[in-house]
């Protein structure tokens, strides 16, 4: 059994917590799901209530939250991009104040990390961040746990993200591997690599984790022999349309397709925290491809859809893992 040291802590980046608390939120996120999938699954935060506060629509998030929540007894309130008015009619500290007196959690998933740490700071309840520009905490524990089920260990998994390394998928598999001793290499041109600052504060920790981070432009230095190959989408969800021209420029070096699989070697698992524009499906990779003849942006369809590929794997880890951290946060004993 954990200990009770988690209750009441907020996930506002998985700096927040050690690598061990790190593991052992694994391990608890492992046994949640063997529960559920045996059908033995109790119900130990009957009576709670957390509100799930969004300011970019989500499937995922949401539905793992939701569905973690109900799985565990928790009620829920979900707030989409119209449903208060947090920043509009009133300030974040002041809804953080009303909401604490009312719920046990809040859910944040939007655009400023500020919002997370202000939340964090005045509502008195812990705080879970599902997603910001800068951050995506809790994507980054299901990505780990993913990793354990397929390869069996996180040390020395040589890593290859592919893409914007600079985004909140980018820096926050960075931290995830600092802390875990992952092998790190962020694939991506000069201009899109993770801040400076960040960077040597994960070299830091890397140093006693004996993780390594690499940062490279070079797709053959840093993909050859890899155990993963990672991409995410090019422009994030509130960029605008203008943005497309200039990424793709940049990033359609760094797509991962057959070439790259090949190069990282046949054992090596794909892996995206979705949505991903693999195809003609979607409304927005129909109009890259009018503009640009692109049948897929990030990766190609064959690569998606390969055996190699655990990206669904991976979506549904998002549930046992957001439901790992809400007990952990939520509940007297564990």
């Amino acid at each position: 059994m954990m200990s009770n040291r988690y209750k009441g802590r907020s996930l506002k980046t998985l700096l927040d917590f050690s690598r061990q608390e790190i593991i052992e939120l694994l391990d608890l996120a492992e046994d949640l799901k063997k529960k559920k999938k045996s059908g033995n699954e109790p119900k130990p935060l009957l009576g709670k209530n957390v509100v799930l506060l969004f300011e970019k629509d989500s499937t995922r998030t949401r539905c793992a939250f939701e569905v973690g929540a109900f799985d565990l007894g928790i009620n829920v309130t979900y707030l989409g991009p119209t449903g208060s008015q947090m920043g509009k009619k009133e300030s974040i500290k002041d809804t953080a104040r009303v909401l604490g007196r009312m719920y046990d959690g809040i859910e944040y998933r939007g655009f400023s990390q500020d919002t997370v740490d202000i939340l964090a700071e005045y509502s008195g309840v812990p705080v879970w961040n599902g997603l910001t520009d800068s951050y995506h905490p809790t994507q980054i524990l299901a990505d780990m746990m993913t990793i354990r089920e397929k390869l069996g260990r996180l040390e020395q998994v040589k890593l290859a993200y592919f893409g914007d390394a600079r985004n909140n998928m980018g820096n926050s598999l960075m931290i995830g591997s600092a802390l875990l001793g992952l092998d790190f290499r962020a694939v991506a041109p000069r201009d899109y690599w993770p801040d400076a600052l960040l960077v040597e504060r994960c070299r830091a920790i890397a140093a006693s984790s004996g993780a390594k981070i690499t940062l490279t432009d070079d797709v053959a230095i840093g993909g050859s022999n890899v155990d993963v190959v990672y991409t995410d989408v090019w422009v994030s969800m509130g960029e605008p349309e203008s943005a497309w021209q200039a990424r793709i420029e940049k990033m359609l070096p760094f797509q991962v397709n057959e070439k790259i699989m090949t190069q990282a070697g046949k054992r090596a698992i794909f892996m995206h925290c979705l949505p991903a524009f693999h195809n003609l499906e979607t409304v927005i990779g129909r109009s890259i491809n009018e503009k640009y003849g692109l049948n897929g942006l990030e990766v190609t369809d064959n690569v998606f859809e390969s055996p190699q590929s655990v990206v669904f794997d991976e979506a549904e880890n998002r549930l046992h893992t957001i439901k790992a951290i809400m007990y952990a946060t939520l509940a007297d004993t564990l």
